[in-house]
């Protein structure tokens, strides 16, 4: 199959995509349009059908997979599909593994390289605490690295998850290393912790959407009430240890407009937050870069890093 990655203005598609989602909207002169997201393991692409009406344009429903004839067009610097024809593929013209998107990255040695890290600590409270998620608890292990980061935004993929926390638990070491006043074991399990309840936010791929908890309470939450059920079954676990690595949970986002519950008070709570920024801002970077194909040029306002980017020049 082509990939949404190699689509280019002007080039015809007809092959198989996952509907991430499908509404019907009104032009400004009041006529109605589908507007689509299609999906394939390289990314996302929005799609436009002008013309409901149209005998080419069959039933389907989202999450089903669909077969479309439509040119690549570019609106506002990304491309765009315009369908021509649309309907329900049947069982035998796609393989469902064409549409999940996947880290670039060894999920399992991802996986190994995190437990390499639980092993590192030396509080004995905090490492049992982790190795009751991510050792014992094989159905948590198994959502874990296999779960996405976020819908949309940054490391929406089958291992970003695993991939992200990952990142932020390297960025969380140096600043251990660099800032001796930092308690290296209160800040590497935060890190390894602070987006555990995304396992639970989000509902599992294709789907990858928000669920019920995940619109109602949000994983910062859902992620500190899971420590919280787990600490309590770890006899003597420090009462002072536990409110300190629920608060690194609470503020990783830094800021109250942010989602994040309480400002960071103590220190790894901001070194966490810090790392977290970082490596979400520079993965939604690299994604937008990497959608904009051969796009050297400005690409336009983009509303996630709040300005106008482009590539750098080689």
């Amino acid at each position: 199959m082509r990939y949404i990655e190699s689509f280019r203005d002007g080039m015809h598609v007809s092959d198989v995509f996952l509907c991430k989602n499908r509404q019907v909207c009104l032009t400004k002169s009041g006529k109605e349009y589908g507007n689509l997201i299609l999906q394939d393991k390289t990314g996302t692409i929005d799609a436009k059908i002008w013309d409901l009406g149209s005998p080419g344009i069959g039933n389907f429903e989202p999450m089903d997979y669909v077969y479309i004839d439509a040119d690549v067009t570019v609106f506002q610097n990304s491309n765009q599909l315009n369908i021509k024809r649309a309907r329900k593929a049947d069982e035998g013209e796609y393989v469902p593994g064409d549409y999940l998107p996947v880290s670039s990255k060894d999920i399992g040695l991802m996986y190994e390289e995190l437990l390499g890290f639980i092993k590192s600590l030396k509080n004995p409270y905090l490492k049992k605490l982790l190795e009751s998620f991510f050792v014992e608890d094989t159905a948590f292990a198994k959502a874990f690295q296999f779960h996405s980061a976020a819908k949309s935004v940054h490391h929406g993929f089958v291992g970003g998850l695993l991939e992200h926390t990952l990142s932020v638990v390297k960025l969380c070491d140096y600043y251990a290393g660099y800032y001796p006043v930092i308690n290296r074991d209160l800040l590497l399990t935060a890190a390894m912790f602070h987006d555990m309840g995304k396992t639970q936010e989000l509902s599992s791929f294709p789907e990858n959407d928000y669920t019920d908890d995940g619109q109602l309470l949000g994983h910062i939450i859902i992620g500190t009430e899971m420590i919280g059920e787990r600490i309590r079954t770890i006899p003597g676990f420090p009462v002072k240890l536990t409110s300190e690595l629920k608060h690194c949970i609470l503020a990783h986002h830094g800021e109250l407009e942010y989602g994040s519950p309480k400002k960071p008070a103590i220190i790894e709570a901001l070194a966490l937050n810090f790392a977290d920024n970082t490596d979400a801002k520079l993965e939604t970077m690299i994604e937008v870069l990497k959608s904009a194909g051969d796009n050297n040029g400005w690409l336009g306002y983009n509303r996630l890093m709040e300005t106008n980017i482009r590539k750098t020049t080689e």
